[in-house]
């Protein structure tokens, strides 16, 4: 039986397969702190106004109560994750303020980062979370994400909209990376 004619890949396929693999844990752990100034971009970009404005109907959390969310549900993690590692303090969400909330993200960002990477290191699993390294950050990128749009939605039905150039910036992860 004739064996079915291959065709050859265009040439940049070719170039593409001959380059060496990409480090996979390397590359989670840039792509997870390519998160938290993405992050720290939207906060920063805040109109000071928008930080503790009252959500729409009263109901809901302010955008300080969801960043302080953030950092609690990552100190939570490493507290559950990582006994005896360094844990930044938890956050009040009534009384945060952006300067300690962006000081404690970076803390949190940190301690989770070592965490991940260590266990990326040794091939080990983290104490209760039993599906990885890289699903333990796929975790945290996405739980943050979904804040961060809240964020942006929250300051613009607030009044206080983040600029246009942050908007598309978050969006550039290729030229941020």
């Amino acid at each position: 039986m004739p064996t079915p004619r291959t065709r050859r890949p265009p040439a940049r396929a070719r170039k593409v397969a001959a380059a060496a693999p990409p480090d996979l844990a390397a590359e989670v752990l840039a792509t997870f702190a390519l998160s938290q100034r993405m992050n720290r971009l939207l906060i920063e970009s805040l109109d000071d106004a928008a930080w503790n404005a009252e959500p729409p109907g009263g109901k809901g959390r302010t955008i300080a109560a969801i960043v302080a969310h953030v950092h609690n549900v990552r100190h939570m993690w490493l507290v559950a994750c990582a006994p005896g590692a360094r844990v930044p303090a938890k956050l009040d969400r009534h009384r945060v303020t952006r300067r300690q909330a962006l000081a404690a993200l970076d803390a949190s960002h940190e301690a989770l980062a070592a965490v991940i990477g260590d266990a990326l290191a040794s091939g080990a699993r983290l104490r209760n979370f039993p599906a990885g390294a890289v699903r333990f950050a796929g975790f945290h990128l996405a739980h943050e994400a979904h804040h961060r749009g809240q964020i942006a939605s929250l300051a613009r039905l607030c009044g206080h909209p983040i600029p246009q150039a942050t908007t598309f910036a978050l969006w550039e992860w290729g030229k941020r990376g």
